[in-house]
């Protein structure tokens, strides 16, 4: 073998990344069978099975997905000669997998990446609403918004600024109930819970609440779906100011009460921190974040 043309192994990327050989001759303006020769040349070039076709699906084999890995890296090299070149982001393509809460997925991210789009229009962006540690650990998200440091081997974080999360009820639950006195009474007042409730309820006794984790008396795994009963009436809930903020008929039933602080950390792949399609969103995010929250002063 004296060498393999660049357009089979663009041909391959594509198809690897897609799915489908249709899909991916849509994306390179290609026709089908032209994009299925170059496939099937790659394989005879490279005496190996890249593919296993399950009807009209492609399947990557084992040596598939390493050789994708591979042209990955290749294009992200040929991405940063043409970032060089351009000295635009509207050069890069790609896609890039944002990991957030799902609370930050519903309501922050889609002004977010909308902005994002105008700025680099060929990158295109998945969204993964999960703040599992699995997402970035296992490669299933590219960058990750968190609240705490990252520790594991292997992880960089950006340290954006802080946010702050108070206490919120709708206008009409307020009418029906009026103000708790303070937070001592918190117990009694329709407390919604989102994830793990003892912990919550830890956290809240160390700011001097009184709570414990049976008093949350509707919980759910989504704080998306606990924050749309907040809005409903049906009880209190702790959420972020850049969300709350956002939110009509919204009250925030302790105003004197010192918010509870938590980091925003913008955190990724030491072995992505090269790419440009990685740098680009990066860069643009921490921006578009950093307008949000309150930055870090200390």
């Amino acid at each position: 073998m004296n060498g393999i043309d660049w357009n089979f192994l663009r041909g391959f990327h594509a198809a690897a990344t897609t799915g489908s050989l249709s899909a991916a001759a849509r994306k390179l303006g290609l026709t089908q069978p032209t994009l299925s020769r170059q496939v099937k040349s790659l394989e005879d070039a490279l005496e190996l099975n890249l593919f296993d076709r399950v009807g009209r699906k492609l399947v990557l084999t084992e040596t598939g997905a390493d050789l994708v890995r591979y042209i990955d890296k290749m294009a992200d090299a040929a991405q940063s000669v043409m970032l060089f070149a351009n000295g635009s982001p509207k050069a890069i393509s790609g896609r890039v997998r944002i990991s957030a809460s799902d609370s930050y997925s519903a309501y922050i991210l889609p002004n977010i990446v909308a902005h994002l789009k105008t700025k680099a229009p060929l990158v295109s962006i998945e969204i993964v609403a999960s703040d599992a540690l699995a997402n970035l650990h296992q490669m299933e998200a590219d960058i990750a918004i968190r609240h705490a440091r990252p520790e594991h081997t292997g992880l960089v974080g950006h340290h954006i600024g802080n946010t702050t999360a108070d206490f919120y009820a709708s206008t009409s639950w307020v009418a029906r109930n009026g103000l708790p006195s303070g937070p001592e009474t918190l117990a009694g007042a329709d407390l919604l819970g989102f994830g793990d409730t003892e912990r919550l309820a830890t956290m809240l006794r160390s700011l001097g609440f009184k709570v414990q984790p049976s008093d949350f008396r509707i919980m759910s795994d989504s704080s998306v779906v606990v924050w749309e009963m907040v809005k409903q009436g049906k009880g209190v809930a702790a959420m972020v100011q850049e969300i709350a903020a956002q939110t009509p008929d919204i009250v925030n039933i302790f105003p004197n009460k010192a918010p509870i602080v938590s980091p925003i950390w913008l955190v990724t792949h030491k072995e992505l921190q090269s790419s440009p399609r990685i740098q680009v969103v990066h860069n643009l995010l921490a921006q578009e974040l950093a307008n949000l929250v309150t930055p870090n002063k200390t």
